[in-house]
Order: C-alpha cells, then structure tokens, then sequence
C-alpha cells in the first residue's frame, strides 16, 4: 500500500489534474520529483528552504535531469505561494543548456546521396532536383513546396511564402535549375507547383521528408543548416547569410559561426603537434 502523499501535495496533484488539464503520466513525474526531494531533505516539504534544495541538486549531475526537477519544485512552491501555504518563495533560475549545433551535412555527403537516387524514373528525377533545389537555396521545406513556377527568373527564386511573411529572393545554382528542368520536362506543365506528387497534385510535407530521409537519413531542415554551414565554412559574410536564410536576427545565423570555430579547432586537434597540450 502507497504511502499517503503530504496534503499539499494532494491538493497539488489534484491541481495539475483539474486545473491545469496535465495527463496522470506528467503529474505522477511532477509528484516523484518532490518526493525524491523531501527524502533527501528528510523535513516536511512545507519546511524545505532554498539552500535545501540546492543540496538537492547539486547531487544531480544531468542538466536536462536537474532542470527538469527544478521545474517541478518551482512549480510546486509557486503554487503553494499562491494558496498561503507558505509565506514567499522566489523561483530558482534554470541552468544555461549549452547550445546544440545544428545537424548539417557536407557536401560530399548530400552529393553520395543524390547519385544514389535512379533518375530513370519520373519521381527520381523529382527526388533528385528536390533535394538539389533545398541544398542550393537554404529554403525552408514549407517554403519549397509552396513555390510556383513563376517564383523563378533568371536564375533568382522569389520565396514568397516565408517565415513571419517576409519575402526574400536567393540565387539558384546552375545545376539545381537544370535538375529542376529536366523534371519538368516530364511532367505536366499545367500545373503552377514547382513540386508535385504522383497525381499530379502539389507535394506534401509528409513525402517532401520521407524523400530526404530516403536518400540522405536526415530531415529537410538538415539541408537547411548545410547550405548555411558551407557558406560560413567558405567564408561567407554572416549578414549576407542571414539575408539568404530570411533570419529577421542577426543573432539566429550566429549558431553557424560556432560550427566554424568547431571545425577549426579540430582541425588544431587534428594536425597541430602540441594538440594534446592544448
């Protein structure tokens, strides 16, 4: 038989239920945080005090783990707080996640795995100028399925339907038009889409990212970041790859400047004879 929970975690438990509409999964995980936290604090939980509770966690050694506690300990007090079960609490700040890279390919990689597409059909020949068409434009997967044939001219692609409706226009490379050509070519040309599924009508989200995990195992937005990697990487200056990117913050393109600093120090890793005393 369960041991009978604190009342203030009763009436907690009842308002993540009631209130607040979370599933029993969730709320079970919120109540076994402030469990495990009275246990280490051995008091009452209504006695836990700030410095308690970083004892607590600094025994904690996962930051994804500890904020997530965190957050339900906060949560909790707050909530006491509000019903006068205790008298003050300031929330606990969150530990800074260091900042994932993105996920990008290079292009040797994106290029294996566009010959291994057999553009002797008519959807390999759409597979193959697709995925070219998101490597040579950084576009959006939502912003390539929504372009019309009319979007291209002159070697220019107008993305029209861009996040936060802001318009942008980016070079195509010679080879992704002439891909995208070549599929046309074979297809009908009634149609206003630049991309189409097999009835003829525009493709959707679903089979754009099943076409790229097929080819290359990653999502669509992964070409994204690798058409800005290579970019940085070759040197590019970071506003003018924020203009291609549509990026309203100069701030948002700065993630690919630490992929740039990443591959250099490798490459001091790598080769430089003192690495290992670095």
């Amino acid at each position: 038989m369960s041991q009978a929970l604190p009342v203030a975690l009763e009436l907690y438990k009842e308002h993540l239920l009631v209130t607040k509409a979370l599933s029993l999964y969730t709320v079970e995980a919120y109540i076994n945080d402030l469990i495990q936290l009275q246990s280490f604090c051995q008091k009452d939980i209504l006695q836990i005090e700030s410095s308690d509770i970083f004892k607590y966690l600094s025994t904690v050694e996962n930051i994804y783990t500890r904020n997530r506690r965190l957050s339900s300990i906060n949560s909790f007090f707050s909530f006491c707080q509000s019903n006068d079960f205790i008298s003050y609490w300031e929330k606990i700040p969150s530990a800074k996640l260091p900042k994932a890279l993105p996920v990008y390919l290079s292009h040797e990689e994106i290029m294996r795995g566009l010959n291994s597409i057999d553009r002797s059909k008519i959807t390999g020949l759409r597979d193959y100028a697709f995925i070219l068409f998101l490597y040579a434009t950084g576009a959006r997967v939502s912003e390539a399925l929504m372009c019309k044939r009319e979007d291209i001219k002159d070697e220019w692609l107008t993305i029209r339907y861009a996040k936060g409706e802001k318009e942008r226009v980016v070079p195509i490379a010679k080879s992704a038009l002439e891909a995208l050509e070549e599929y046309h070519s074979h297809i009908d040309i009634s149609s206003k889409w630049l991309w189409l599924n097999y009835k003829g009508d525009r493709l959707s989200r679903i089979t754009a990212f099943k076409i790229v995990k097929k080819y290359l195992g990653v999502s669509p937005h992964t070409l994204r970041h690798s058409y800005a990697s290579t970019l940085i990487l070759g040197g590019a200056d970071l506003r003018v790859v924020q203009e291609l990117l549509g990026h309203t913050s100069l701030a948002t393109t700065q993630i690919y400047t630490h992929i740039e600093n990443s591959e250099l120090k490798d490459t001091i890793y790598k080769y430089h004879p003192m690495s290992k005393n670095i």
